[in-house]
């Protein structure tokens, strides 16, 4: 059973998360470069990891999702009204975790990569695509 939630900040370089029991007790807080968050992640047992909604997140939720944790993607949106004091990337991670406890909350699960039709990929153009050119 996942009885830990982490919240995760994405940055360039560097992320910082936070972990909490499903009641909120702080378990954890950490800031580690990319690689650092992958082994860190990799050692944890399944937990419940949400991360705001960005252009990595996908690929991180994917990531994670590989190493067993659940991912939950929150819209920044939500969770800029429960960062609690100065805008930093640690109040986030916080703010992420107190978002994702209240039942209300909407999120999204993570998307899977798709993968495109076989003319697309292959070079060798589309026929309705071609035709538009002619004309």
């Amino acid at each position: 059973m996942k009885d830990t939630m982490i919240g995760v900040d994405l940055a360039k370089a560097v992320f910082q998360i936070h972990g909490a029991s499903m009641t909120g007790q702080v378990r954890f807080r950490r800031k580690l470069s990319r690689q650092q968050f992958r082994n860190f992640m990799a050692e944890q047992p399944p937990a419940l990891v949400i991360m705001e909604a960005c252009g990595s997140a996908h690929y991180w939720a994917r990531e994670m999702a590989s190493l067993g944790h659940e991912v939950k993607l929150i819209a920044p949106q939500y969770v800029r009204p429960f960062v609690k004091r100065q805008k930093n990337d640690a109040a986030d991670a916080e703010a992420i975790v107190i978002a994702a406890q209240r039942p209300e909350m909407r999120s999204s699960s993570r998307s899977r990569r798709l993968s495109r039709p076989e003319p697309y990929c292959s070079g060798q153009g589309n026929a309705l695509f071609d035709s538009a050119l002619k004309w």
